[in-house]
């Protein structure tokens, strides 16, 4: 019980106690959120179809100028707010390039001088946006390596607004903004940045954030204020409320807003399908009736799958972005908030303390049958309070302690004793032993039911290796320098895998090795950590290689292949012999991929699920391919290190390289010969940059079919 008042007190969090209590949260928000179409906002959609319609994004700023008028002119919109930053300028009327002309060549600026207004779609969009009700959006950045880009609107309060208060506020290190013409001529603009809960959930939002000491409104927020200054005249002020030094609200004007000590508020969601969608080209195409959309505030958002603005929410694991800022907007517009004050610490306290107390003197009174009836009837009249505080009053009281707390007792009065634990705790790591390192075996051992061998679906990343040319160095060595020689390797590639990198290692397989991380230990890291032993696993290769020159023996090259994926993994096999082991399509990739590596001339190859799960590692994407058993074209791409520690001369060649892989999918055969050329210079003897040198002059000399895409089928393993 004094476990759960520390984590009541907040003098430590417990992960799992916390995840509880959101999962709680939600599924009461679940129960209880609006229903019906919210209609006084609409979602004008960059969705799949307007991609189709009108090219990839972003789009001109002259044709979003051209949004702007439809959308007030022809639909006579109440507001317009951009979930999108617009943070480079548009120079795809080639106006950059005129403007230099212009400059060396004095005889043409008369008449480019008339023609530039309307190639300047820049100005163009800042003069849709002037004297328009129209918001913008920006976002902070806490890297520490974060720039600040463009401009950021006025703080909305002066810095010392929170002096001596109970305030929190999360550390921002730089912006990405919109540019000044733009922000000069909007109404107003707002952050979109969120934080979601520790397990990647967003429920919350923080309308005041803070930066170099000054503090700044979120999106919705912004666009609320925007539609208050149409009948006040003037955005209205925004003043914190206070009680007893903790901040409790915001208030603006008339309205006031429940926020926590982070200035953030509990994000008051409405089912899915809330809200209505109009597509964009709808809009441009002037396919939507005019004045269907008078006197709606419309959110221009993108739910298009290929521009990847979701976010995982208690409605929807993959909610559009754009409906997060309509719900918080929605709930704006009708002041419906739950609140979790700072004083609800207080009321789980009592709660715990009082609800204890008479549980651990109840439940040893009683019989096993009364014991469970009680704690039963407890539990149900904790709950009915919990509901009716969140229905009656708008409080969000936590309530997974609570619960914790009533079954910690009754599990302890059932007898589950130390003795019946430490036992099961011995029997578990001699069943795991076998087929686990022992470091991870101990490290299970102290929470044996999180752990068994049945066969279970998990996402892992998988580590195929082999030795290039073994049949070549058995044959050159003894047997037993053969043995020397792959127990040398073996081990040396083992230690790096299990020891450093915490690695599970599957088998071995002649001179090769399966591996693989995510379990039986999760690892939210399992794709990086995959790459980084791949890494240092080539690297000793060279340390390798110097011991066996000293001793006479061949040389030593190895592929790696790595991929990640949902596959089954679990104790499996006959009934003769039986491992823990990896089965699925990500295992079978991984081991083609590693098949492919001498092809392409590269140590290590990954999939493309592999890459999008590391950030900090630089990568060179090596081709289109599709491997034998899969339909389905994948990117492959070659790990080169942390790229914080890339040098200059590498980063050159990767930019190089990405403009001949463009020309060479767009067949613009010339401008990849030329890159080619000059990567060859830059890294004379690259076998990957001679093999799609030869592949242009092949495409040459066979002309290609109007279906010809750029992916390479191998059918063999």
């Amino acid at each position: 019980m004094l476990f759960l008042v520390g984590q009541a007190l907040e003098l430590y969090r417990v992960g799992f106690v916390t995840q509880l209590d959101n999962l709680i949260y939600d599924a009461r928000l679940e129960l209880t959120m609006p229903r019906g179409l919210e209609r006084r906002i609409v979602v004008v959609d960059i969705d799949e179809k307007s991609l189709a319609e009108l090219g990839h994004w972003p789009w001109s700023r002259n044709l979003m100028a051209e949004l702007l008028d439809k959308l007030f002119e022809r639909q006579r919109v109440a507001l317009v707010a951009f979930d999108v930053v617009w943070a480079e300028h548009d120079s795809s009327s080639g106006i950059d390039a005129l403007d230099r002309l212009a400059r060396d060549l004095p005889q043409m600026r008369p008449a480019y001088a008339r023609l530039r207004p309307g190639l300047d779609f820049d100005g163009r969009f800042a003069a849709a946006m002037k004297g328009r009700p129209v918001v913008l959006g920006y976002y902070f950045n806490s890297e520490a390596r974060a720039v600040r880009v463009n401009a950021i609107p006025k703080r909305v309060l002066p810095a010392g607004s929170f002096a001596g208060r109970r305030a929190a506020f999360h550390h921002w290190q730089g912006y990405t903004g919109n540019l000044p013409a733009y922000l000069e001529s909007a109404a107003s603009a707002g952050h979109i940045t969120q934080l979601p809960d520790s397990d990647g959930v967003l429920r919350r939002l923080p309308l005041i954030v803070e930066f170099d000491g000054e503090y700044y409104e979120a999106f919705s927020l912004a666009v609320f204020r925007t539609l208050l200054a149409r009948s006040l005249g003037a955005p209205p002020a925004l003043e914190p409320g206070f009680k007893d030094d903790a901040l409790e609200t915001l208030q603006l004007g008339p309205f006031e807003i429940p926020v926590d000590e982070n200035a953030a508020t509990l994000i008051p969601y409405r089912r899915k399908a809330s809200f209505e969608y109009v597509s964009a080209a709808d809009v441009l195409k002037e396919r939507v009736p005019p004045g269907s959309l008078a006197g709606k505030i419309v959110v221009v958002g993108a739910t298009a799958s290929t521009l990847g603005d979701t976010r995982s929410t208690p409605v929807d694991n993959a909610l559009p972005g754009v409906e997060v800022h309509a719900n918080m907007l929605a709930g704006l517009l009708d002041q419906d908030f739950k609140r979790r004050p700072w004083y609800t610490i207080g009321a789980e306290l009592v709660l715990l303390l009082i609800g204890g107390t008479l549980f651990a003197l109840l439940i040893p009174m009683l019989s096993a049958l009364w014991a469970t009836l009680a704690v039963a009837a407890g539990t149900a009249l904790i709950v009915a309070f919990n509901v009716t505080v969140w229905q009656q009053g708008g409080l969000v009281l936590p309530l997974a302690s609570s619960l914790l707390m009533v079954l910690a007792l009754y599990t302890m009065n059932m007898a589950y004793g130390y003795f019946v634990e430490s036992r099961s705790k011995r029997q578990f790591a001699e069943l795991f032993g076998q087929y686990v390192p022992p470091e991870l075996v101990r490290q299970m051992a102290r929470d044996p039911r999180r752990y068994n061998m049945a066969p279970k679906s998990a996402e892992l990343t998988i580590l195929f290796s082999d030795v290039r040319g073994f049949t070549g160095i058995s044959e050159a060595l003894s047997p037993e320098a053969l043995r020397e020689f792959i127990n040398d390797y073996l081990t040396t590639m083992s230690e790096i895998i299990r020891g450093r990198h915490r690695g599970t290692l599957d088998k071995y397989i002649g001179d090769a090795i399966m591996a693989f991380w995510g379990a039986p230990i999760e690892e939210p890291q399992h794709a990086r950590r995959a790459l980084l032993a791949a890494l240092d696993m080539q690297q000793a290769v060279g340390a390798l290689n110097e011991r066996f020159a000293a001793r006479g023996w061949p040389r030593l090259a190895i592929g790696v292949g790595i991929n990640s994926g949902t596959v089954r993994v679990g104790d499996m096999g006959s009934k003769l012999r039986r491992a823990y082991t990896a089965m699925g399509d990500a295992v079978n990739v991984a081991s083609r991929l590693e098949g492919r590596t001498k092809h392409y001339g590269v140590g290590i190859l990954v999939g493309e699920s592999t890459r999008q799960r590391v950030e900090d590692v630089a990568f060179r994407e090596i081709d289109r391919i599709k491997v034998k058993g899969k339909d389905e074209a994948i990117a492959i791409y070659e790990p080169l290190g942390l790229a914080a520690g890339l040098e200059a001369q590498s980063q050159e060649e990767l930019r190089i390289w990405a403009q001949a892989l463009r020309a060479y999918r767009s067949r613009n055969w010339d401008l990849a010969e030329v890159n080619l050329h000059n990567l060859q210079r830059l890294a004379p003897g690259c076998m990957l940059y001679a093999m799609y040198a030869e592949r242009i002059r092949s495409a040459r000399a066979t002309p290609m079919t109007a279906d010809w895409e750029p992916v390479t089928v191998f059918d063999e393993k």
